[in-house]
């Protein structure tokens, strides 16, 4: 059942304190390192790389150019987001603390060595996945 509460009563038990400290600074690095969006770029390029290969035929060109092109600007333009503000304090860890101290995730702590296999995987699978395509293409062929 619902009942009124005045709003001297409220503030007879409620304690009031200041607005919570909000951030000035945004991370905007993800705190991997740079060699690991590196890594995955490498991989979705070698994707790319090996389907033009298995199955080149002139009119795949400009498909595939325009895969490569999406894949540089699906990374390229976060990593220009990033550089952004070059005042910034926050860095990207590097490879050493990023396998000593590891990050912080949405669901907590996570070991370095973890944060990078689930960065790499999805775009490792797909390189393989690639190669395994051309292999069966080149069988049946």
């Amino acid at each position: 059942m619902a009942e009124l509460i005045s709003k001297e009563a409220i503030a007879h038990v409620a304690a009031v304190t200041d607005a919570p400290h909000i951030r000035s600074e945004i991370d905007r690095s993800f705190e991997l390192p740079a060699g690991v969006y590196a890594a995955t770029v490498a991989l979705y390029l070698g994707f790319i790389g090996v389907m033009a290969l298995a199955f080149m035929d002139p009119g795949l060109v400009l498909p595939m150019a325009i895969f490569a092109l999406f894949i540089v600007a699906a990374f390229g333009t976060p990593m220009l987001w990033a550089r952004m503000n070059p005042a910034k304090q926050q860095r990207a860890l590097s490879y050493g603390m990023l396998r000593n101290r590891g990050i912080q995730t949405g669901t907590g702590p996570l070991a370095g060595g973890a944060a990078m296999v689930q960065v790499l995987i999805l775009p490792a699978l797909i390189f393989l996945w690639g190669i395994a395509i051309a292999v069966i293409s080149a069988v049946v062929r």
